[in-house]
């Protein structure tokens, strides 16, 4: 997605060669244009799924999510990684560690918001190792419904995410796909990358 790669060259920063900050546009501060056309793009890769729901995580899936969510009309749901007094009963639990905060979390979902009629799209703002969709996924699985998707705003290709996903059978769709943080520049991967690889 151009747009995007134009976003994360002009307005990202580059912290070292695993983390890259996009706290201007997509995780503290939202451009919500860029977030309408992010919504509008996996609205359309994911048009033909049958998607009933779409999960994220608290606090940066939530806008993608919700963008997809209105092109697509379907409700979205996060995981919580909080503990909250009124989300007490029948939740669907998973552990997850965060790459970026070096840090693990109880994501919990309201066992009511999915059922085995369900397809749903996973959506996040960045995959690196993976850890946070497969959480996701765990909890989709034990409300029986089934995963149709995963759509990743930002993934990190050299680390090992996609492709842990992927050998698991599921689909994967990144906007925007970074082969590197070296030297503080941001290269993506292009088609001509792709077809060496």
């Amino acid at each position: 997605m151009k747009l995007l790669e134009e976003k994360i060259q002009k307005d990202g920063r580059v912290l070292n060669d695993n983390v890259l900050k996009v706290d201007s546009f997509l995780n503290h501060q939202i451009d919500p244009q860029l977030m309408n056309e992010i919504g509008k793009e996996f609205a359309q890769r994911f048009a033909a799924e049958g998607i009933t729901k779409i999960v994220t995580i608290e606090s940066s899936g939530i806008a993608p999510a919700v963008m997809a969510g209105l092109y697509m009309n379907v409700p979205v749901i996060f995981a919580r990684k909080r503990k909250s007094i009124t989300l007490t009963d029948d939740l669907l639990t998973a552990s997850v560690h965060s790459f970026t905060k070096n840090e693990s979390n109880e994501l919990a979902i309201a066992g009511k918001y999915l059922n085995e009629n369900d397809k749903v799209l996973i959506i996040d703002d960045f995959l690196a190792n993976g850890e946070a969709a497969l959480a996701l996924v765990k909890m989709v699985q034990q409300a029986n419904a089934s995963v149709a998707g995963i759509g990743i705003v930002i993934e990190k290709s050299f680390q090992p995410g996609a492709q842990k996903l992927k050998e698991q059978g599921l689909r994967v769709e990144s906007l925007a796909r970074i082969a590197s943080l070296s030297n503080g520049e941001v290269t993506f991967i292009n088609e001509k990358m792709e077809e060496l690889v």
